[in-house]
């Protein structure tokens, strides 16, 4: 992964600039160099701080170069991850309300060729009500790529990406995103919607279940698939409000006699019509430092593609009724 920029991409990224106000010999030439023998996100940062010396000064300036470069069909890939950081540092050192919006435009831009999700985070930090007006504007975008970067930038837990602490401390804020975007067309903005949704779980899982919820009062074909990913972590954990609208009916008991679902998956796969498939699952009830189980009784249930289809109930006894 490190290699995704490396200083041959570096090099290309100064030529591509240089016709822009980029010296051909300057900070950005040396960055080339500089990037070996670091990790993707010290290599971004050494290109993204070597931009911004290089640049012509001012934000105006420096997003009018970089817009120009965009005419090039050529300038696209990974060289856009510290290109759009760039831009981004420029508009909060002016600090300029117009120039932090204008940001924002360029960032949905260098989307439509390399996703801008990481450099927003840094809008996000630093204003975070307004950067999410904009995000939410996105979803009506044209550009599937500008619609999963209303999505995609504005998860509590993006991997790779810098954290927002506002968006873990009110996960409801980009609700109106998500339900937005949800039965989008494009597969992989639904599948961004999804990640977000089970983000929110780690944070509020109760939100997620109503979010989720919500979605299954208006469906359309892709909503059943959506709805599964994005509860993926809270079926796992067997949080009772998702394991429902998945149609999971499962029980395990505890201790004070009441029940609670754990849900295990066996497997996933197509059947055509018609084909007969074997599958097989043990379960060891082996006592276990990390779970205890209880004498009575227990049930089974298998399910397939969230719906029951057939329960079984068994006694469990312990190891001194047994002997």
């Amino acid at each position: 992964m490190d290699e995704l920029i490396d200083p041959a991409t570096v090099r290309r990224l100064g030529r591509l600039m240089e016709p822009h106000g980029v010296e051909a010999r300057g900070v950005v030439a040396a960055a080339a160099d500089a990037v070996s023998g670091h990790k993707l996100r010290r290599r971004v940062d050494i290109v993204r701080d070597a931009l911004m010396a290089d640049l012509p000064e001012g934000y105006d300036a420096a997003a009018t170069a970089v817009r120009a470069a965009f005419e090039d069909e050529t300038f696209t890939g990974w060289m856009l991850w510290p290109v759009s950081e760039a831009v981004v540092g420029r508009a909060l050192q002016s600090g300029l309300a117009g120039d932090l919006d204008d940001a924002m435009d360029v960032l949905a831009l260098l989307t439509t060729r390399l996703t801008g999700e990481f450099a927003i985070r840094a809008m996000l930090a630093a204003r975070f009500e307004r950067t999410l007006e904009i995000a939410q504007a996105w979803t009506s975008s044209e550009n599937p790529h500008v619609r999963r970067l209303a999505s995609e930038g504005t998860r509590s837990h993006l991997p790779w990406a810098k954290g927002v602490p506002e968006l873990v401390r009110r996960p409801g804020a980009t609700r109106p995103i998500v339900d937005a975007l949800y039965a989008d067309e494009a597969e992989y903005v639904r599948r961004s919607v999804a990640n977000h949704v089970n983000d929110l779980s780690r944070d509020d899982p109760d939100l997620a279940a109503d979010i989720v919820a919500g979605w299954l009062d208006r469906p359309d074909a892709h909503t059943p698939r959506v709805a599964r990913h994005a509860l993926r972590t809270l079926i796992k954990q067997g949080h009772p409000r998702a394991l429902q609208l998945m149609g999971f009916d499962g029980t395990e008991f505890e201790a004070r006699g009441a029940s609670r679902p754990k849900v295990f998956k066996i497997a996933s796969r197509s059947i055509a019509p018609g084909e007969t498939v074997l599958i097989s699952k043990s379960y060891s009830f082996r006592p276990q430092t990390t779970r205890t189980f209880h004498p009575g009784e227990h049930a089974i249930e298998l399910q397939i593609n969230g719906r029951p289809y057939g329960r079984d109930t068994f006694q469990l006894i312990s190891a001194e009724e047994s002997s």
